[in-house]
């Protein structure tokens, strides 16, 4: 009898489960037949969120009397970088609840439903109910960030070549929702108002229920399992830990709110402290256990400059929904030559078109330069350096052009969102896996979530500083971020031959043999 058994009996278990080893399993194109079902359910649910996200800052900071809430544009940009922090905050709890509770497909479900109840409050026009919609796609969100693509996983055993193939498919589904969401929702938005634009994003949502009940069955009995279930002692801790998270979570606000007072900067605060408060904890802990070896310590060491460059980087480039939103509000000409029109919210479809362009060019260029590969750290410190040229760039076009008949062209918006797509894909994937080679082996699952805190941390950060910088304009904003990038960026280039000793034995991205 296994621990997980009350789990695969449940309701929601089917009787059809996969039982033999995923290379047994070709019904997709030679691809277990779980996977298209699971790509659908991604495309929707990035289809669903970056659809909302497109209009949520022209929504929060329009005039009631257009249908929006009236709130200043400084304080709509804050709100957005606690949105985004939040999301990646709330992806622990999701972890741990999937983990130890119900599993990853039923933490998935119910974290699509709590998303769909959110855009569909988010499309009745009721300003109370605009802010509980708000709450809900970010808590759904952290639930299903970290257990969908888990799920994806588990249809592959352990030495299945299929794995990489298959996640590059799943990654293509996550930019096929990313780039088609801003369209459709910026013109619903434009067409028929804000609400109709975030019924779309429910619509999508649901796709992604059905295809994610309909493809169950097809799935193996990990999807279903409890990995690590409560026993009553460590029900009684979690629950006493949760509560007590939550009572300090509103003392420090409520604190901040004395202090500060305003309730969006003193959640800001929040949202930082706790994101970099618990990303400190989490090296603190790794650092000091006895059960991590020397030598992991060692990549610890090298792994903290990398990490400081994710939250910097990720500070300015999840700023998409924010800035550059407002930027290609107020501030760009979309009329092109060509006859057509971009929308404000058609520019954040740039980034995913850009990804499936780039990312095999990108891909060949790091392993066929002139028989070298490029070592893990040039690529960290070449995207940060990459990231801190953008934020010149929109200083630069705010300073240029100030709105009114003073507009950018067309183009200028799109080549930064252009740059920021290049510097990701310096980033990103090589984030991900640098961070499980350099994770000490008992703490693999911490250091992810580590990684997830960097992104969090960054947009807790740009969050704090919007609601600091409201009296200076977006130039000199963009203009000291970026400095104070560069410096970042210089500072891991000069470190990178010590960054690079302390991780030869586990980075194979040295020089090519």
């Amino acid at each position: 009898m296994t621990t997980t058994q009350p789990t695969r009996t449940s309701r929601w278990t089917p009787s059809t489960l996969r039982t033999g080893p995923s290379k047994a399993d070709r019904g997709f194109l030679g691809h277990p037949r779980g996977l298209p079902w699971m790509l659908n359910v991604e495309m929707w649910e990035r289809f669903s969120y970056y659809g909302m996200r497109a209009i949520l800052l022209f929504f929060i900071t329009d005039e009631i009397a257009n249908g929006g809430l009236g709130i200043s544009p400084n304080t709509g940009q804050t709100i957005l970088a606690v949105y985004g922090a939040a999301v990646f905050l709330l992806s622990i709890p999701g972890g741990i609840f999937a983990d130890r509770v119900i599993g990853p497909w039923r933490s998935t479900f119910y974290g699509g439903i709590v998303i769909m109840a959110g855009h569909i409050c988010l499309s009745i026009p009721i300003d109370s109910l605009a802010w509980a919609g708000i709450v809900l796609v970010a808590v759904g969100t952290g639930f299903i960030k970290p257990n969908l693509s888990t799920i994806v996983g588990g249809l592959y055993d352990q030495g299945d070549p299929r794995r990489d193939t298959g996640f590059q498919l799943f990654y293509m589904s996550i930019n096929v929702g990313a780039f088609a969401s801003p369209l459709v929702t910026g013109w619903l938005r434009e067409h028929y108002g804000y609400h109709a634009g975030f019924s779309a994003a429910a619509i999508g949502m649901a796709f992604a229920l059905i295809a994610f009940v309909y493809g169950r069955s097809k799935l193996s009995a990990f999807a279903f399992d409890v990995p690590n279930p409560l026993d009553a002692e460590d029900r009684n801790k979690l629950l006493l830990i949760s509560l007590s998270s939550a009572a300090g979570i509103v003392f420090v606000a409520w604190a901040l709110y004395l202090l500060l007072g305003t309730w969006p900067d003193a959640i800001a605060y929040t949202i930082f402290v706790i994101a970099l408060g618990a990303s400190i904890a989490y090296f603190v802990i790794m650092f000091r256990s006895p059960k991590v070896t020397s030598p992991e310590r060692t990549h610890l060491r090298a792994y903290i400059s990398l990490w400081i460059g994710a939250v910097l980087f990720w500070m300015i480039y999840e700023q998409a929904s924010g800035k550059m939103a407002t930027f290609s509000k107020d501030f760009t000409d979309g009329k092109t030559p060509f006859g057509w029109v971009i929308s404000p919210e058609a520019y954040q479809s740039v980034n995913p078109a850009v990804i499936v362009l780039l990312a095999p060019l990108v891909g060949w260029f790091f392993s066929r330069r002139t028989g070298q590969r490029i070592p893990t750290v040039i690529k960290f410190a070449t995207a940060v350096l990459i990231i801190s040229v953008s934020a010149l760039m929109l200083g630069y076009g705010f300073q240029s052009w100030t709105g009114g008949t003073n507009l950018a062209p067309w183009w200028f918006l799109a080549l930064v969102f252009v740059v920021q797509t290049v510097g990701e894909l310096f980033l990103s994937p090589v984030g991900l896996s640098t961070t499980t080679a350099l994770a000490p082996k008992s703490f693999a699952s911490q250091a992810m979530v580590l990684w997830l805190l960097a992104s969090a941390t960054g947009q807790g950060l740009a969050a704090v500083v919007i609601a600091n910088t409201e009296e200076i304009s977006d130039a000199t904003y963009y203009y000291g971020l970026g400095a104070v990038t560069i410096v970042v960026a210089v500072a891991i280039f000069a470190a990178a031959p010590w960054t690079q000793r302390q991780m030869a034995d586990v980075d194979a991205s040295g020089p090519a043999r």
